[in-house]
């Protein structure tokens, strides 16, 4: 959909209190710090131990490397595979009310192969030509087990200051439970006795009791089959399904609405014997055990990682190589036609909220009081705007939207919010598509969905490409964007 408006408008104010970062950032953040903890202590564990050993150490007759480059090579090694190994072992997966006795376990685990993957490593350094470092027995037990205390004690420091943040409506999250009998009772009951998981639960849908009663303290919202709609009042970031005596059709009805927004959804295990699908894995929630509906692939931190390091590399290449032609295309729009050369429109972007999103200009001044649809030969659209759209040029200045992390170079592209409250009541699982960062290419375009096509048939393709991510696909897309680029393949570009 082609965006026409070169002025600001002012954002919709929403009723919920909105925190200064959104809440992926949130956790993103928590997550780092849980990171620089476990690096801290296994670092501090390592060094502090050789620094009080130093004497012991050189009296046996060994001595450590002169070269601090050998110290800070084999350093780097030592924290890549330490990460490595802890995040295999679902230390950063973030869970709230996790098993302290199984993370403590994992941890030490985690520090013990770590270890190990040290003296492994310790071993090659010779082999590239850089020296070792002197290990002992003594050594090795002490900082193995500063490293361990020093884990859990970092652990314990980051969990209270999460929960301190939890206390002050910070990565909380908003919940709906799905059923008022005993199971969901169970549920809601379960998260009251634990504030520090940071749960606002919002209230129950229910078949059997009244709208508007409470259960528990908890008030009755609406009928399952109204869930979207209130997920979408409540803006809620979490449905717990916990029905009982329900067919298998009807839970993956329930399923299925829950979908349709941009929310994690989790089942009670009441009724998890009625599902056998592959799409789920167990976790729980304290000691209440749950069954979370796989999510996308790029709900994993480490693929977000991956696609974010992506986009920077890409963007950073496109606006550097590519700042002689911004010069041209900005001369040429300015002698065709008075006007700003760039203009910023408000879109939707990731988690729906809004962003400013850059284009150059292609069209006439007063565009927006002469159409709100871009169609094929219209009018408004300059001479060079007409050139800019056939090429796509005149979305490179997204690059920026890139590197400031509204934006993806491949995913979704972003519509107004006008045209997304639209969509939702429209077309099924279609808020699905902001679960991710719009992109500047998608897999829609690329198969010529652009312009005034079908956006049923776009949302189709953006949902195959957000539950079959991967980073192949998006250099997939990107190569296939250039290629029809550089062929004038451009469908639907006008």
């Amino acid at each position: 959909m082609a965006a026409i408006s070169s002025s600001p408008q002012p954002r919709a104010e929403s009723a919920r209190p909105r925190q200064r970062l959104r809440p992926r950032t949130w956790r993103a953040l928590l997550r780092l710090g849980l990171i620089g903890g476990d690096l801290l202590a296994l670092n501090g564990a390592l060094i502090g131990v050789y620094r009080l050993s130093r004497e012991a150490i050189e009296a046996s007759g060994a001595i450590l490397p002169s070269d601090p480059v050998a110290i800070m090579r084999f350093l780097l090694l030592f924290n890549l595979t330490a990460l490595g190994i802890f995040a295999s072992h679902g230390l950063y997966d973030m869970r709230r009310g996790a098993s302290r006795v199984d993370e403590a376990f994992k941890i030490f685990t985690a520090v013990a192969l770590s270890a190990v993957g040290g003296i492994v490593i310790n071993t090659l350094l010779p082999q590239i030509g850089s020296e070792d470092l002197p290990v002992t027995r003594d050594l090795l037990v002490w900082s193995l087990a500063a490293a361990l205390v020093g884990c859990v004690v970092m652990r314990a420091i980051h969990r209270a200051v999460v929960i301190w943040l939890r206390a002050h409506d910070i990565d909380t999250h908003r919940l709906l439970i799905v059923g008022a009998r005993e199971p969901g009772q169970l549920v809601w009951n379960t998260i009251r006795r634990r504030p520090r998981l940071g749960y606002r639960v919002q209230g129950f849908l229910s078949d059997s009791e009244p709208i508007g009663s409470t259960v528990e303290g908890l008030p009755v919202l609406g009928r399952t089959e109204q869930l979207g709609r209130v997920i979408r009042a409540t803006q809620a970031d979490e449905v717990i399904i916990a029905l009982s005596g329900r067919s298998t059709q009807d839970l993956i009805e329930v399923i299925t609405l829950a979908e349709d927004e941009a929310v994690s959804i989790k089942v009670y295990p009441d009724t998890f014997q009625l599902i056998t699908n592959n799409e789920l894995s167990i976790g729980d929630l304290s000691d209440l055990p749950l069954v979370p509906v796989k999510n996308a692939a790029l709900d994993n931190p480490w693929n977000r990682t991956l696609k974010r390091a992506l986009d920077i590399v890409v963007a950073t290449l496109v606006l550097l190589f590519g700042a002689p032609v911004f010069m041209l295309i900005a001369m040429a729009i300015r002698l065709e036609s008075r006007g700003p050369v760039f203009f910023l429109q408000e879109r939707v972007g990731m988690d729906t909220e809004p962003f400013w999103m850059l284009k150059f200009r292609t069209m006439r001044v007063d565009a927006e009081q002469l159409g709100t649809w871009t169609t094929q030969n219209d009018p408004r659209v300059t001479r060079v705007g007409r050139l800019l759209r056939r090429s796509s040029l005149d979305e490179l200045p997204q690059m920026i939207n890139v590197l400031l992390g509204d934006m993806s170079v491949v995913g979704p592209r972003p519509e107004q919010a006008r045209w997304v409250e639209q969509f939702v009541q429209q077309i099924p699982r279609y808020m699905r598509r902001h679960k991710e960062k719009a992109g500047l290419t998608g897999w829609a375009q690329v198969n010529g969905l652009r312009g005034d096509t079908s956006i049923e048939e776009r949302t189709r393709y953006d949902l195959y490409y957000i539950e079959n991510w991967s980073l192949l696909f998006d250099i997939k897309i990107i190569l296939r964007t250039i290629a029809n680029f550089l062929t004038g393949k451009q469908e639907n570009a006008y």
